[in-house]
């Protein structure tokens, strides 16, 4: 089980609407695995949604640079997409790809999760995120079956309705993507606790960073 992330381009924030009505509580997945501790496989499912948040706001603060100030002269943190950063979540952690400096990273890591388990929720969600590939292909293939359904098998028109189809699905795409992150993929990673970060290879033999998480309640 594992969620992928590439990075490439945009700049955050991005906060396309604000639908933060229920806020993340830091005994949620704990007070849900109590309930259904039966359900086979439910806390590596919650583990994978904590890591993969954690995943995102890692590059996020990676990304984050100081050179902007303020009009006081102070400066500001503002955070750009690093393109040479890609990502894999488990439900044991994440591997990080892209050159970054090993004290670097394991301090972006602990900053990351401090940072999201204080309140700045928006980090745990990431434009390039195959999740928003994922919903996008689903609205694609749902629109294409409904314009075959609905309209005069004819090429022309056809043609016509799956062009506005994928249109439709790639100008909803990222903000579904995003609602999607935010309350499917990714969980506010209250019950992990970062173990260590080596170097390794992937199950591909690809170079990466691995950092290892264990859950605690």
């Amino acid at each position: 089980m594992n969620t992928s992330t590439s990075y490439s381009g945009d700049s955050f924030p991005f906060n396309f609407f604000n639908l933060e009505f229920i806020a993340p509580s830091p005994s949620q997945d704990s007070d849900l695995l109590k309930q259904l501790s039966f359900v086979p496989g439910l806390q590596e499912i919650l583990m994978l949604r904590q890591v993969h948040a954690l995943e995102h706001a890692t590059v996020w603060v990676l990304s984050e640079s100081t050179s902007v100030y303020s009009p006081l002269g102070n400066p500001n943190n503002v955070q750009f997409d690093n393109e040479s950063l890609s990502g894999l979540s488990t439900e044991q952690g994440f591997y990080l790809y892209g050159e970054v400096n090993i004290s670097h990273l394991r301090r972006a890591v602990t900053l990351a999760q401090h940072r999201l388990t204080s309140g700045e929720w928006d980090l745990a969600v990431h434009p390039r995120c195959g999740t928003n590939l994922s919903v996008a292909m689903v609205l694609t293939a749902g629109f294409a079956i409904g314009v075959y359904a609905m309209l005069p098998f004819r090429p022309i028109e056809q043609l016509i309705g799956l062009g506005l189809a994928a249109t439709t699905a790639s100008e909803l795409a990222p903000d579904l993507g995003s609602i999607a992150q935010r309350y499917l993929t990714t969980a506010i990673p209250f019950n992990l606790a970062i173990e260590n970060t080596i170097r390794t290879r992937d199950t591909w033999g690809r170079e990466a960073h691995f950092i290892k998480v264990k859950w605690r309640n």
